[in-house]
C-alpha cells in the first residue's frame, strides 16, 4: 500500500486533532506542516515527527511527493486556498466552513469538479458516532425526527481558541458554527431545507459580531429545528444536539449518545474509532485510495451554504 503524504496547514488546536488521528490511520505520513509562527510550528512538528516546516502554504504545494492537504487555517482563508491545493493537483480536506460565502463555495466547487481530485470539507457531525448511530436508525425506518433542538454555546469574549491561545481571526456563530448544525439537520432528515430564518443579538463593539443568534429550520418533509447560538454562555460548552423522534428521543454530544432519561448508549460499535475527526480523515483518505466521492464532497454541501446565505441576508435586512 502506498502511503499518502499529507501537508497539514493551521497547527492550531483543531490541526494537532487531525495530527492526533493520523497517528492511527495505517498508510498515511505528515510530511509538512503549515502555520502562522514559525517557533510555534517546530514545536509541533518536532512532537510529530514531521521533518519540513513553514509558513507559506506555497512552500508545501511545490513538494511533488505530497499527495494531499488538509486545512485548518482560517475561515477567510478557506476557498481560495483550497482552489490553490486544487490548482496544484492535491487533493484537498478544509476544515469547516468551506467558505464564508456562497458564491466563494460555488468557485471550490467547481474547481474541484475541473480538478477531478477528492475535495471535502470538515463537516465533523456526518462522522461521529453519535450521530452515525442516529442516522443508522432512520435508514432502518426504526427513527424518524420530528425535531432538532439544537444549542451551540461558548464563552468567547476576545480571539482565544480551542486551547486558550490567541487567534489571527475572528470565528462567526453563522458561517462556521451554524454550519454544521445546518448540512446535519437536512443530512440526517434526508430532505432539504426549504425554511429558514434567523434572529441576532447586538454586535460586539470590539469583535464586530453578533455574538447570540437564534435559526429555525424546516425541511421539505417537515421536521423542524430549532438552533440557539451563544459566545456568551458563561457554563458548558460546546454543541448538544436533540433528536426528538416519532418513537424516541436521543442527546448527541459531541462522539457521546444519551437517550431522553440521559442514559447513555453504547456506540462504540458503530465505527472503527470513538473519534469524529479521525472518522472524518479516515473517510478523506479512503476515498483518495478508492478514487471516489468522499462523504462530506464540496459537491454535497452547497445546499448548506445556500441557506447561510439567505440567513445572512436575513440578519443584514434587519
Amino acid at each position: 500500500m502506498k502511503t499518502i503524504k499529507v501537508a497539514l496547514a493551521g497547527a492550531g488546536a483543531f490541526g494537532i486533532k487531525h495530527l492526533d488521528g493520523i497517528k492511527n490511520i495505517d498508510g498515511v505520513e505528515v510530511v509538512s506542516l503549515v502555520s502562522r509562527e514559525l517557533e510555534k510550528t517546530r514545536e509541533v512538528a518536532a512532537k510529530y515527527g514531521i521533518a519540513h516546516v513553514t509558513t507559506d502554504l506555497t512552500d508545501s504545494l511545490a513538494i511533488k511527493e505530497i499527495d494531499a492537504v488538509i486545512l485548518c487555517t482560517p475561515t477567510q482563508m478557506h476557498a481560495a486556498q483550497t482552489i490553490a491545493c486544487l490548482q496544484a493537483g492535491k487533493h484537498v480536506q478544509v476544515e469547516i466552513p468551506l467558505a464564508d460565502s456562497v458564491q466563494g463555495a460555488k468557485d471550490v466547487i467547481a474547481m474541484a469538479k475541473t480538478s477531478g481530485l477528492v475535495a471535502m470539507c470538515g463537516h465533523t457531525r456526518r462522522f461521529n458516532p453519535s450521530h452515525q448511530y442516529v442516522q443508522t436508525q432512520i435508514k432502518a425506518g426504526a427513527f424518524n425526527i420530528q425535531q432538532m433542538d439544537v444549542q451551540t454555546y461558548f464563552f468567547r469574549r476576545s480571539n482565544m481558541n480551542a486551547l486558550g491561545q490567541a487567534r489571527s481571526w475572528t470565528d462567526h456563530l453563522l458561517w462556521h458554527h451554524a454550519a454544521h448544525t445546518v448540512d446535519l439537520f437536512a443530512y440526517q432528515c434526508g430532505s432539504p431545507i426549504v425554511k429558514a430564518h434567523a434572529l441576532q443579538g447586538p454586535i460586539h463593539p470590539t469583535l464586530g459580531i453578533a455574538m447570540d443568534m437564534s435559526v429555525q429550520l424546516k425541511t421539505a418533509n417537515g421536521a423542524i429545528c430549532t438552533l440557539s447560538l451563544s459566545f456568551n454562555n458563561n457554563g458548558p460548552l460546546g454543541t448538544f444536539f436533540r433528536y426528538i423522534g416519532d418513537n424516541a428521543t436521543y442527546i448527541a454530544r459531541y462522539d457521546d449518545l444519551y437517550n431522553g432519561k440521559d442514559e447513555q448508549i453504547d456506540v462504540s460499535q458503530v465505527a472503527v474509532s470513538m473519534n469524529g475527526i479521525e472518522l472524518q480523515d479516515r473517510e478523506f483518505f479512503a476515498a483518495i485510495r478508492e478514487g471516489r466521492e468522499p462523504n462530506s464532497s464540496v459537491a454535497q454541501l452547497l445546499p448548506c451554504y445556500q441557506v447561510l446565505h439567505d440567513l445572512e441576508k436575513q440578519l443584514k435586512d434587519q
